[in-house]
């Protein structure tokens, strides 16, 4: 299997981290592309006409975005460790996975208004709206997440994304949010997690 990757990306890191944590990860040729909305690759358009990573291909089969991405490796051999079975904790996985994932695309449009944007057109009141997205969904995980978390979809999600606001300096999360921050933290010491740790910079 040939997975699409950037160094640099929440969603692409969740797939990888999955993998790791399924044991399936040196399955995996790993190839990073540099993608932007304002720079075109070629070969990614070619396989996601969002011209987007992550991009898994296994054989003639050909798939993108991140939780379709991870539910196709679970899936693989018939494991389904990482979005369980059992209906609530199947529900609580994939509504942390979905929080996750918004955090991220918060975080995202909070960037382009700090920095990415020609500072003539930056919108400081999407960039605080946005911001306050990821402000009001820490406050959320603070009062609701377990101590502890299995090593699901929806912990691995949360812990990526958190990487990623850490990575770009967004948000500091971990003041006033004892049990977020010690749950991260703890997370952080996976193997899985120490083993892709982000790394450079987008190109626009």
């Amino acid at each position: 299997m040939k997975l699409l990757y950037q160094t640099h990306s929440p969603y692409a890191r969740k797939v990888l981290v999955a993998a790791h944590e399924l044991g399936i990860a040196d399955r995996l040729e790993v190839v990073h592309h540099e993608t932007s909305p304002t720079r075109r690759n070629a070969e990614v358009f070619t396989l996601n006409p969002l011209g987007k990573v992550p991009v898994l291909i296994d054989g003639g089969r050909v798939l993108f975005d991140s939780n379709v991405i991870c539910e196709y490796l679970d899936e693989l051999d018939g494991r389904h460790i990482l979005i369980p079975s059992d209906p609530a904790q199947h529900y609580r996985a994939l509504r942390l996975q979905a929080l996750a994932q918004g955090m991220a695309d918060a975080g995202i449009a909070v960037r382009w208004e700090a920095e990415r944007r020609p500072e003539a057109l930056r919108w400081p009141a999407m960039h605080e709206g946005q911001l306050q997205k990821v402000v009001a969904a820490c406050d959320y995980l603070e009062a609701e997440l377990a101590e502890s978390l299995s090593a699901d979809i929806g912990a691995i999600a949360l812990a990526t994304t958190l990487s990623w606001i850490e990575f770009r300096a967004l948000y500091a999360f971990q003041p006033g949010r004892p049990r977020l921050a010690a749950w991260y933290a703890d997370f952080c010491t996976r193997a899985s997690m120490r083993a892709t740790a982000l790394h450079g910079d987008t190109q626009d």
